[in-house]
């Protein structure tokens, strides 16, 4: 039914001396002897070995309680003599305490998550809530929580009753299997709709993409979680990268932001880790490596949304910034997908907690930013820890020449997957470029703010440094009024993780960000973003501009520019020019721009001729003069 978050004991499974009763709320106690003594209700408290009654009152809800044999003088009966107590199970979310900074917190109540529902690996504060949260999602009547089933005289856990019936039809071995449309489709066909879609594929064997999340057979639960969680129908990412993941091939992919990624890697990360988990014996199948502690938040909470009901699968999250005992104490649940940054599962192998030595399936999100220099000695010795015969994924918005080339060195014979432009920003997002000094950048964002066509909170406005993002906040909402608030790495963990559920809520009209929020993030509801500062590279700057434009929706983003950026003006005309952006004329005018454009020219076709006049006429004769000196 539950598995506690900590235990003052370690029960065996048959221990002959466990059973269950019901309290009737009767002020006197029935007491049985037993082999090693006499017995009492947990519902009793001991103290200094005497048993203090704790009977439930008149009026209250009968709850179910356990029975512990005692031996004279108080102590517990068990095989080895030595167990102490077990603190039972809280019935009512009124008897848990409120959580602690960095404490996992019910789903329902927001109390102390001291238990995780064997369900849906939520973490809940007691059977009261337990039972709303199954009522919620559909796997379970409230009443049932509370009633034992009695087997031949054995009391049973109310765990079994909650396993839904679908789970023991589930397909273990799963393995995916070409849906007869898509076989009868043509190679004109394919083509077709690869070409309309976008979709670039190179290697060997690539499988045809599909159509329907129905083309690739999956079990009747996952495709139920998949239509609860909104996923109706694949984006084009979806359609091409599921086929290949599923079938154990390694990707590297390149999509815009927003196009849905990450339940691309994640089916196949599900169903490889169900396949897999019979010989797992408890320790992960399945690594996912993020850069940020947003993102493997985000990550891990759409992974519980597609693994519900799913049978032993769990998920771990360890990142910085939160108490590392909780995290420890969740790997010993037979955890089988984790969700890391690379710093803190570092931290975690050192001290020997987990084993990655089961792990089959790999991914890298935001693999750019993984394998630059602050990431990438740490992601190569995570996969240090890693089986050589595992499958890797990588996806990224960008994913440079250079990176590229690091990125085929963790991969083997991989399929390449591009959909959209490379590198581009995202095409659903209007971008609007305007040239702003820096002394009227203040001025120009307290117009956009107050501009009906432009203004539609919630805002995202990115800068380079985190003072910077302090001051501008305290000016936005001094200035506008409007409810202002800023988030960079020097806030605590569980104020970023509080702001971004403001911001993904609608709490906050202009949230004003450093990196933070650039990677990654499905922030659903925001249209607007503002580049206060310009990012330090095009790729970054692609990154924040599709936060505005996330799944199909319509976005703007608005970036302010000047000479501080002069080291960029090739890359935006090249990247931003495209897309049929109209660029400021001081940049298309800026001498920076014409000398970046004449050393690009020379870079690619060679020397240009140089104009002979009387300055360098000697120099050009001394330069082709063949004589011996």
């Amino acid at each position: 039914m539950f598995m506690p978050r900590a235990l003052k004991v370690k029960r065996t499974a048959d221990d002959a001396n466990l059973t269950l009763k019901k309290s009737k709320g009767q002020a006197d106690q029935d007491q049985t002897n037993g082999e090693g003594g006499s017995t009492t209700h947990v519902g009793q408290g001991l103290k200094h070995g005497k048993v203090e009654d704790t009977s439930v009152k008149p009026g209250r809800d009968p709850v179910d309680v356990v029975e512990i044999p005692l031996q004279e003088g108080g102590q517990e009966c068990s095989s080895s003599g030595t167990e102490e107590e077990e603190e039972p199970v809280k019935s009512f979310k009124k008897n848990q305490r409120w959580a602690e900074p960095g404490e996992p917190i019910c789903v329902m109540c927001g109390r102390y998550g001291e238990y995780i529902c064997d369900s849906t690996d939520s973490d809940v504060c007691s059977l009261e809530c337990k039972a709303h949260h199954l009522a919620q999602m559909g796997l379970g009547t409230r009443a049932e929580v509370f009633i034992q089933k009695d087997t031949n005289g054995v009391k049973e856990s109310p765990q079994a009753e909650f396993i839904p019936t679908f789970i023991n039809t589930f397909e273990s071995n799963y393995s995916y299997k070409e849906d007869l449309f898509i076989t009868g489709l043509s190679d004109q066909q394919v083509q077709r709709i690869k070409r309309e879609l976008g979709i670039e594929t190179q290697g060997t064997d690539v499988k045809r993409p599909i159509v329907e999340f129905e083309h690739c057979g999956f079990p009747a639960t996952l495709n139920a979680n998949l239509k609860s969680a909104g996923y109706d129908a694949p984006t084009p990412v979806q359609m091409q990268m599921l086929p290949v993941g599923l079938t154990g091939r390694d990707v590297i992919t390149s999509a815009d932001t927003g196009s849905g990624k990450t339940v691309a890697f994640l089916l196949p990360v599900v169903l490889r880790a169900m396949k897999e988990q019979s010989q797992s014996a408890g320790s992960p199948v399945a690594l996912i490596l993020t850069p940020t502690r947003e993102l493997a938040i985000q990550i891990e909470r759409q992974a519980k949304e597609v693994v519900i009901g799913l049978p032993n699968m769990r998920t771990a999250l360890l990142v910085g910034g939160m108490p590392l005992p909780p995290q420890l104490h969740r790997l010993k649940h037979s955890i089988k997908i984790v969700i890391a940054t690379p710093g803190r599962l570092l931290e975690i192998l050192k001290q020997k907690a987990a084993q990655l030595d089961k792990v089959k399936i790999v991914v890298v999100d935001e693999v750019d930013t993984m394998l630059k220099l602050g990431f990438q000695q740490q992601v190569l010795e995570v996969l240090e820890h890693v089986p050589e015969d595992h499958q890797t994924l990588l996806a990224s918005a960008t994913i440079p020449t250079g990176t590229e080339e690091l990125a085929a060195r963790l991969v083997r014979d991989p399929i390449r997957i591009a959909v959209g432009e490379k590198n581009q920003p995202c095409a659903n997002v209007r971008q609007i470029l305007l040239w702003v000094e820096e002394p009227s950048k203040k001025k120009k964002l307290f117009e956009i703010l107050n501009d009906n066509k432009l203004y539609q909170p919630p805002v995202v406005v990115f800068v380079d440094c985190k003072l910077g993002a302090d001051l501008l906040c305290e000016a936005v909402a001094k200035v506008t009024g409007l409810n202002t608030v800023a988030i960079h790495s020097d806030k605590s963990q569980l104020e970023r993780n509080r702001i971004l559920k403001g911001l993904l809520d609608g709490d906050f009209e202009v949230v004003i960000s450093t990196g933070v929020l650039g990677r990654g993030l499905d922030l659903a509801n925001v249209r607007v973003v503002v580049n206060f500062d310009m990012p330090n590279t095009m790729d970054e700057y692609v990154h924040q501009v599709g936060r505005a434009g996330r799944l199909g929706h319509r976005g703007t983003a608005i970036t302010f520019l000047n000479n501080n950026n002069k080291r960029l003006f090739l890359g935006v005309v090249n990247r931003v020019k495209p897309t049929g952006t109209i660029l400021p004329p001081q940049l298309l005018n800026s001498p920076h721009l014409h000398e970046q454009q004449r050393r690009e020219k020379q870079a690619k076709f060679g020397p240009v001729d140089t104009l002979v006049n009387k300055n360098n006429l000697i120099d050009i004769i001394k330069k082709h003069d063949r004589r011996k000196k």
